[in-house]
């Protein structure tokens, strides 16, 4: 089953693909899914991780398939055949070994709950999310931490940004990074950090990360001389990355304010969308140089 719906969800709505992994429900953005297919046949890579089953090669393509059993530590249910969610992340296509797929799920991210920290740790949770249900509660899984993680790379490319090293920006300023993921924002807060910018906030979520913007606003003055620069993830709880650019660019005093979308959708749809709602410029995870060399040049 293909996804050849490509228009992307109205602003602030969520529709998840929902699906089984050892009689558990989990979700994944419908943004990020290809198509998906039943299991078959693969050939194993020597020496992968576990949670590589293999690759396969539909329409002369490479894919690798991921086992989300062995990522989730979950038994095989041996009573599905199995099926492969086809997915894209930074221009990768990849598969995901689920058990079951249920359908979609539409909801808003105003109804995204994150997951309890007396529960999961968040520095290790595989989990961005919480999404209620009438028969199940929805797990929304961190994929992109799972792709970066088996990829043997954990870190963001900072190329493009050699050129930045070791200077100091943003001094008296304030840099706001809205992520929720835990394992991305610490990277991007890492990255930024040791190239120089020396003033960070970031939060969990766009609804947090405007209620700090917004109190800042209260303050008076020149907004551009507290905020240098807003940097926001699209797809988050309680409020997406494009209702929070929105705000922000609608807002007279708050306007000027530069604000950069960095997801792992890199279409050309989401480019415009991310114009659409204001943003000063669109850039793809995990390529942080590129951001990192506008930040520098506009500080400058």
């Amino acid at each position: 089953m293909e996804n050849n719906d490509t228009a992307l969800p109205q602003e602030g709505e969520l529709q998840l693909l929902e699906f089984e992994v050892g009689k558990n429900h989990y979700g994944i953005s419908i943004t990020k899914v290809l198509e998906i297919m039943m299991r078959r046949r693969l050939a194993p890579l020597p020496d992968s991780p576990e949670e590589i089953e293999g690759v396969f090669m539909p329409r002369d393509k490479l894919i690798t398939v991921v086992d989300l059993h062995k990522v989730l530590k979950l038994e095989e249910d041996k009573d599905e055949r199995g099926l492969f969610i086809i997915c894209r992340f930074n221009n990768t296509d990849i598969g995901f070994h689920v058990d079951k797929v249920n359908g979609i799920h539409t909801t808003n991210w105003s109804e995204v709950e994150h997951p309890p920290e007396i529960a999961i740790r968040p520095e290790n949770s595989i989990s961005t999310g919480i999404v209620k249900s009438k028969d199940a509660i929805i797990m929304i899984v961190d994929f992109e931490r799972i792709v970066i993680e088996l990829s043997g790379k954990p870190e963001l490319d900072l190329t493009g940004s050699e050129n930045v090293q070791g200077e100091e920006f943003f001094i008296g300023k304030h840099l706001v990074i809205a992520e929720d993921s835990n394992f991305l924002n610490h990277m991007i807060v890492s990255s930024l950090t040791d190239i120089g910018f020396n003033d960070i906030r970031s939060f969990k979520n766009g609804k947090e990360a405007w209620d700090y913007i917004f109190s800042v606003r209260e303050i008076g003055g020149d907004i551009t001389d507290t905020i240098g620069a807003v940097i926001t993830d699209i797809e988050m709880p309680q409020m997406d990355g494009l209702s929070l650019t929105k705000l922000i660019k609608s807002d007279s005093i708050l306007k000027n304010i530069p604000v950069f979308l960095f997801s792992s959708l890199p279409d050309e749809q989401t480019s415009e969308k991310a114009a659409e709602a204001g943003a000063d410029g669109h850039y793809t995870k995990p390529q942080i140089g590129l951001l990192i060399q506008k930040l520098a040049e506009i500080m400058k």
